[in-house]
């Protein structure tokens, strides 16, 4: 440190130590932990090393996409009893439930007014800036409306990740403003614990030629614009469960304006419309017929879904914003009788930069379709129709598809084919104690530590995707088999059986995914003082995508839990390694 940052550092510390309180975290004490830890005053401007090397951004946030949302039913009870808007010039407020605020500034042109921020949906930083300025805008497209200028907003853990990560962001949502002809006038960031982006935005319509979610006729056909699902692969590949191509499918959907689908809406006399976002179609579609006073009947075959989402459906693989969105939906304006709960779920998932609800004449639905498809929106389809008026509005859904929506049972939703695993027939029951108990050094050969244990033998428990080498401390023997030495008698096969199917189970993927458990299994092994098993479990966690600053950070939690020893066993096997 220079003589300034150590007179800085004395500085801020006498202030916070006369305090008894951390003067950028009064909830801390001054020394606090990070410096206790690591000799780190941030109060003084000092940081820690940030993250190094690629970000992956839904790492980072609990739910992604518009799942991270308040729900609907939680957000209706907080702005239950706010003030009403009492100016005349409002023309669509707060109560709408629209997509957006209509203000009358003048005679002639209506200003539409909106802002959407939400957390990652994706992993790579400027595809996420460019998704979250096309969900943005994308509220001016469903009013019928053209975007003028916008302002950014973001949060973000400046501390604990890149500052060029948070440059991607912004340079990504710029960009795709500019696609969109929208100048990006300025902005607002705030130091948070999760990254989450979005803008305010403001367009213009001619006065009277906006479309709102009210206005739909018996008679109309009911059009949808992009497919549905991605709340649903995005959470399937938080757990592991989704591939990179089912990934970028939904990317290159998210970051497509709904540019083409506004402007030919009105050209073809759109009623109503609105964007499919956070609060799912049926959550968005029931704000419509609940506005017009009308029926709605939609044909699950015709509506588009994303590659993933019917497994994900039927495997129960659903984030939790699904039941939000369900419980917020008044079951009088529903009939879903006709759909199995997979089919359900995918109605009430959440999207993230969703494609446009438009409800149209049904003689101009066809002409819309092909307009859009001919501008390269090819998911343009035909989904449902406006069947009658009704007082209080209802959806009824069918399908002829429910046959090809059922469960899949919980056993055939682990990795196929199911991980070949040696049974603890012989020695390997060193290998049960270590990973059971981690505290206790065994003496066997096997898990001691020690040269003779081979580095792709011991612990299947520990690794239960790869198959032990044969002759290895693991590998199966039996009473019979000649040669063998010493007293160790074997565990009853059922015994063996039993964990090995255990073993499996908890390392699938489930609520962490395939790369924390890996990480975790290193910081355990660590502490096991085990070889064979950091050795494994330090390949493992880097081929399941752990970078050597993650890898790192585990073996350091394991030896903070096992104190010197633990310490000089890694130090140890750094210098054999």
């Amino acid at each position: 440190m220079t003589p300034e940052e150590t007179e800085r550092r004395k500085r801020v510390m006498q202030r916070s130590m006369a305090l008894g309180h951390c003067i950028c975290d009064p909830r801390k004490p001054c020394p606090c932990d990070l410096f206790k830890d690591q000799g780190v005053c941030e109060c003084a401007g000092e940081r820690v090393p940030v993250h190094s090397g690629a970000v992956r951004l839904t790492e980072t946030v609990k739910s992604p996409g518009c799942a991270s949302k308040i729900g609907k039913n939680d957000l209706r009870e907080v702005l239950e009893g706010l003030p009403e808007i009492e100016d005349p010039r409002v023309v669509v407020g707060r109560s709408a439930g629209d997509d957006a605020g209509v203000v009358m500034l003048s005679d002639s042109t209506a200003t539409i007014l909106t802002v959407d921020v939400f957390a990652p949906s994706v992993d790579d930083a400027y595809t996420f800036g460019q998704i979250s300025a096309a969900n943005s805008v994308s509220d001016i497209y469903a009013m019928g409306a053209t975007p003028q200028s916008a302002l950014s907003i973001i949060g973000f853990p400046i501390r604990m990740l890149p500052a060029e990560t948070m440059h991607d962001i912004l340079r990504g949502g710029i960009d795709k403003m500019k696609e969109a002809g929208v100048s990006v006038v300025g902005g607002h960031s705030i130091n948070d614990a999760e990254v989450k982006c979005g803008f305010a935005v403001l367009g213009t319509a001619p006065a009277g030629a906006f479309v709102t979610n009210t206005g739909a006729q018996p008679g109309d056909s009911l059009v949808l614009t992009k497919p549905l699902g991605v709340g649903i692969v995005t959470f399937g590949r938080q757990l592991g469960r989704v591939s990179d191509a089912a990934v970028d499918e939904i990317a290159k959907s998210m970051s497509a304006l709904n540019r083409a689908a506004g402007e030919e809406m009105v050209a073809h006399g759109a009623h109503a419309a609105t964007d499919v976002t956070g609060f799912s179609l049926l959550g968005h579609l029931a704000e419509i017929v609940k506005n017009s006073s009308v029926k709605v009947e939609l044909d699950f075959d015709a509506i588009p879904v994303f590659s993933p989402v019917k497994e994900l459906a039927c495997q129960d693989v659903l984030p939790g914003a699904v039941e939000r969105n369900r419980e917020a939906v008044a079951p009088e304006l529903l009939d879903l009788t006709d759909l199995t709960p997979a089919q359900q779920s995918v109605l009430f998932c959440p999207e993230t930069s969703g494609g446009l609800l438009v409800s149209l004449p049904a003689d101009q639905a066809e002409a819309y379709v092909s307009t859009l498809q001919s501008q390269g929106v090819t998911t343009a389809v035909v989904i449902g129709r406006v069947t009658e008026s009704r007082d209080r509005g209802l959806i009824r859904a069918v399908t002829s598809t429910s046959t090809d929506w059922q469960p899949i049972p919980l056993k055939q939703i682990a990795a196929s084919p199911q991980p070949k695993i040696i049974a603890a027939a012989g020695d390997n029951s060193c290998c049960a104690g270590a990973a059971a108990d981690a505290k206790k050094e065994l003496d066997g050969p096997c898990c001691s530590g020690g040269k003779e244990a081979a580095e792709e033998s011991c612990c299947a428990a520990e690794a239960p995707d790869r198959e032990a080498d044969a002759g290895s401390c693991c590998s199966e023997k039996t009473p019979e088999t000649p040669g063998r030495t010493g007293f160790l008698v074997p565990l009853a096969p059922e015994v063996g059986e039993g964990f090995r199917q255990y073993m499996t189970a908890v390392n699938q993927p489930g609520a962490l995914d395939t790369k924390a458990k890996k990480l975790i299994s290193l910081a355990l092994s660590v502490l096991a003082k085990c070889e064979p098993c950091v050795k494994i479990n330090t390949k493992a966690a880097r081929d399941a995508g752990a970078s050597d600053e993650e890898i790192r950070e585990a073996a350091a939690l394991g030896i903070s839990f096992g104190g010197a020893p633990t310490n000089m066993f890694y130090n140890q096997l750094l210098k054999g390694d």
